[in-house]
């Protein structure tokens, strides 16, 4: 789970660092490892946000001194992987496959331990109605989990801004439970709304708030992007968005693999959409300044044409977009293969895509020639130094 250090990239620019992460169960550790690479580069977020693991995650993140949080990320991930008697790493694609789908099988099994566990008897002998009949885990060793690794105290002075995204299982409604906004109305963050985000069903059990109960944001989004978007409108962002499913694919050639594709489109950010709307949005306002700025004298104080300028104002948005990138022998178990091994592999993927995309030091600086959102993306499949995209 470590990799070489490299040159510290150049300071980022002057606006609010922002890390964004996916969910994708089996897949965090990914994002962990990238998050331990964006710190030796000298990337310490200010607001973190995420979705299901993510979640989990930024809780681990922003629950934690700095200096202790790549040792409580990698507590985490050390204890909920399963360690195996042989290495398949040399064994070759099909052996591999092989072993990830015995792993994944004995993860839904007997669970994972500070995870969840099987509920016994299963669901479907429980009495319709009661909580256990619901779910096929129970995540209670969740709870336990996050009082231990979190210090929510820290999350609820603010020391950084943390939001976790989940839907409302009766409503349908996405929710995002933020610390900056629970502040102003004397909430606070605790363990139940970092679970409420990564209750998938019918996996785990829904999460009672307030009244409410909520389910994985993953189902109605699986990224905060939006969120972050809509949330700062003023100040600069500088903005890391860490994946775990690519909306991007091959052409499926097998039952396994086509349902692997359905999962990564299902549970794919959909960047390119998303930001593809916003750069919409960040023209229409630049067209708008445009046009205000030609306005004769006798109407720049009209009332109306205040509210336009208000709503004409922007900042800029640099989105740097981590994808992990699949191995051919990875099917659609690799989001519960809680393996040792995949969780190694996946920490160096996120250390290794961190250190490419740092390379590109014009990534880091704030958009030029007028425009005020941009997105960089890794091409390739990560096993060599890909070449810069701008979207």
């Amino acid at each position: 789970m470590d990799s070489s250090d490299s040159a510290p990239a150049t300071t980022p620019a002057k606006a609010q660092r922002v890390l964004v992460l996916q969910g994708g169960g089996a897949l965090g550790s990914y994002q962990a490892g990238a998050f331990q690479a964006l710190c030796r580069q000298g990337f310490e977020p200010e607001w973190i946000a995420g979705i299901s693991i993510g979640a989990i995650n930024s809780a681990i993140i922003a629950g934690n001194s700095p200096e202790k949080r790549i040792d409580r990320l990698k507590e985490f991930w050390e204890m909920v992987s399963s360690p195996v008697p042989w290495n398949p790493v040399t064994s070759g694609d099909r052996a591999r496959s092989l072993f990830n789908e015995t792993s994944a099988a004995l993860i839904a099994t007997f669970g994972v331990p500070g995870f969840f566990t099987p509920r016994l008897p299963p669901a479907p002998l429980w009495p319709p109605g009661s909580p256990q009949s619901q779910s096929y885990y129970d995540t209670s060793p969740l709870k336990k989990t996050l009082e231990r690794l979190v210090d929510f105290d820290r999350i609820n002075d603010l020391k950084m801004r943390l939001s976790v995204g989940a839907v409302g299982v009766a409503s349908g409604n996405f929710r995002y439970f933020d610390n900056y906004e629970f502040k102003k109305l004397g909430k606070k963050i605790g363990p139940e709304h970092i679970m409420a985000s990564g209750a998938l069903p019918p996996g785990f059990p829904s999460v009672e708030i307030e009244g409410e109960h909520y389910w994985d944001g993953g189902i109605a989004s699986n990224t905060p992007l939006d969120f972050v978007l809509d949330e700062e409108v003023k100040r600069d962002l500088l903005i890391f968005q860490v994946d775990l499913f690519s909306a991007r694919g091959q052409l499926p050639v097998s039952l396994l693999e086509a349902a692997e594709r359905e999962k990564d489109i299902r549970f794919s950010s959909r960047t390119r959409m998303n930001t593809d709307k916003n750069k919409q949005i960040h023209n229409a306002r630049m067209a708008l300044r445009e046009l205000l700025g030609k306005l004769p004298d006798d109407l720049r104080n009209d009332p109306s044409v205040k509210i336009l300028c208000q709503a004409a104002e922007e900042n800029t948005v640099t989105v740097v977009h981590l994808i992990y990138k699949s191995k051919n022998y990875e099917t659609n178990s690799k989001d519960y293969d809680f393996s040792h091994v995949a969780m190694v592999e996946h920490w160096g993927a996120g250390v290794r895509d961190v250190h490419l995309s740092m390379r590109h030091k014009e990534w880091l600086e704030r958009p030029q020639s007028g425009e005020t959102m941009v997105t960089y993306d890794l091409t390739g499949d990560g096993t060599e130094t890909p070449e810069a995209k701008k979207e």
